[in-house]
């Protein structure tokens, strides 16, 4: 006689799990203040056609909002230099300088030219603003770094970190483009010592990638 061996039902698929949020991600589309200023009216129709909530410039911010502060001005320099707090800043400016978009990275502010204001780029400037970290555009670094050094003087009270020598050297060279190999053969050392550097480079700069280490490096005025 054959035994036919029958395998018990399948357990019951324990239930999906509650959405949550990836660190350094948004909770919650944010929430626009756009200082009143000529070209507001612009930019805050084309904020709620995007989708944005857009709140009186003063008072209180509804619970768990990411609010956004949207400046337009027609430069960077000018949008802040009342010493205005550049946390969650976007500037709307008609022309940035060298020096205005240096100083607008260094305090941690997005900047967008008014010529290439649309809805689709004022959506994802205000995403950059909202980010805790944000990001520096490739062509904004590309310009810092090629173009030559003008005036633009670093923020009061915000010294770089110290970096040595060594570390100086494999900055310049990762802001330039190299991978570790080419470092190294540049350097005429290994490349487990580069990774090593670019290591200590990352936590000095308190990055969390290479790229995260260049704009640290941008903002600080190193390269």
């Amino acid at each position: 006689m054959t035994a036919t061996l029958i395998a018990p039902p399948a357990p019951p698929a324990p239930p999906a799990p509650a959405t949550q949020v990836t660190p350094g991600t948004l909770p919650s589309r944010p929430v626009l203040r756009i200082a009143p200023s000529r070209g507001a009216d612009r930019v805050r129709s084309l904020a709620r056609r995007a989708g944005f909530a857009c709140e009186p410039e003063h008072g209180p911010a509804g619970t768990g909002s990411v609010v956004v502060v949207v400046v337009v001005a027609a430069d960077a320099e000018q949008a802040l230099r009342g010493g205005r707090d550049a946390g969650r800043l976007l500037l709307v400016c008609d022309t940035v300088s060298r020096p205005g978009l240096l100083l607008a990275l260094r305090t941690g502010a997005v900047v967008l030219k008014t010529a290439d204001l649309t809805e689709e780029t004022l959506a994802a400037a205000v995403r950059r603003a909202a980010h805790p970290h944000p990001s520096i555009p490739y062509p904004e670094l590309s310009h810092l770094l090629t173009a030559t050094p003008g005036g633009g003087e670093p923020v009061a009270d915000v010294r770089p970190p110290a970096l040595t020598a060594r570390q100086m050297s494999v900055l310049r060279l990762l802001a330039e483009g190299h991978a570790n190999a080419g470092i190294a053969r540049l350097l005429d050392c290994s490349e487990h010592t580069v990774k090593n550097v670019i290591y200590e480079i990352m936590g000095r700069l308190q990055a969390r990638n290479r790229a995260h280490a260049v704009a640290q490096a941008v903002r600080h005025g190193l390269v």
